[in-house]
């Protein structure tokens, strides 16, 4: 697989809400105070929007060859969905479950 497919397949794994955040961000030329006018919420939430976003996109590249769910979970974790007790309890159980199916 060459550089440039690896780069664009964390994008295919972003929703719907994630996409318009970011074109959003761009549009507003990178401004987070901008962008916290744009959804009329606190500069300290679109930070955290912001963070929580670069985390699931680095658990994309990270883990690029887990499967499906397990980037699911993942991303669920990293944008604070998610408490570190279920996500481990997902995460054995799935990893559990593969080992049974080989």
């Amino acid at each position: 697989m060459t550089q440039e497919k690896q780069e664009g397949n964390w994008m295919q794994l972003l929703t719907e809400e994630d996409i318009g955040f970011i074109k959003r961000f761009i549009l507003a030329s990178g401004s987070l105070k901008e962008l916290a006018g744009i959804y009329d919420i606190s500069y300290p939430t679109v930070r955290l929007r912001l963070d929580r976003l670069i985390e699931k996109i680095k658990v994309f590249d990270a883990f690029e060859k887990a499967s499906k769910f397990e980037l699911l979970i993942r991303s669920f974790y990293a944008e604070g969905k998610i408490d570190i007790t279920t996500f481990n309890t997902l995460l054995e159980t799935h990893k559990k479950e593969m080992e049974t199916q080989k």
